[in-house]
């Protein structure tokens, strides 16, 4: 039995109109679009468009990870996560510069090593939103600039915890931010940290 290639793979269906339903400038667009299907039928999808995400793993030398305790309103819920960022700096920022920002900003650390995990679509059937997972190691402390945490940041707690107390709560379903849960699985996959 054959079946297609397995890899994702860039398709568009016919947009026959679009209809903008939320548009407050800050992070997301929504809007109905009315689709052609490839069996000449139309469909309405909504779509909620996103700048996209970077995300930082970053271990240092004792194999610790640097977690953020983080309340989420729309979950109702404080979730242990990893520093990560909008790309909202504009068509030339790219996903590495958001990270290292995001590190610095977050967690006033820098890194000498950067390493690309993947790129992850955390919920394709309602948003556009690109998540880039990158693993940072070389750690060193770096100054946070004029950038002032607020709100949920203000709030944040941030701690270092061994990559393997952090594989076995993935493992066991403690820890369920979709970015942290596929860095640590894929860094333990490929080696790069000990479980």
């Amino acid at each position: 039995m054959t079946h297609p290639p397995l890899r994702d793979t860039e398709e568009r269906w016919p947009v026959e109109s679009t209809e903008v339903l939320h548009d407050d400038a800050w992070v997301v667009r929504v809007r109905a679009d009315r689709v052609t299907t490839p069996q000449g039928t139309t469909a309405r999808r909504v779509a909620i468009e996103h700048p996209g995400a970077a995300v930082v793993l970053a271990a240092d030398d004792q194999e610790r990870v640097l977690c953020l305790w983080q309340y989420r309103h729309a979950a109702g819920a404080r979730f242990v996560e990893i520093p990560a960022g909008l790309l909202d700096g504009g068509p030339d920022e790219s996903p590495l510069e958001v990270a290292r920002r995001e590190l610095r900003e977050e967690a006033q650390l820098e890194a000498t090593t950067w390493t690309p995990l993947t790129r992850l679509s955390p919920s394709p059937g309602v948003t556009d939103e690109v998540q880039h997972l990158f693993l940072a190691r070389g750690l060193s402390h770096a100054d946070r600039g004029d950038f002032e945490l607020a709100h949920e940041e203000a709030d944040m707690t941030v701690a270092w915890v061994p990559f393997a107390e952090l594989h076995a709560a993935v493992l066991a379903g403690e820890v369920r931010d979709s970015p942290v849960v596929a860095a640590v699985l894929l860094a333990a996959a490929r080696g790069l940290l000990r479980p």
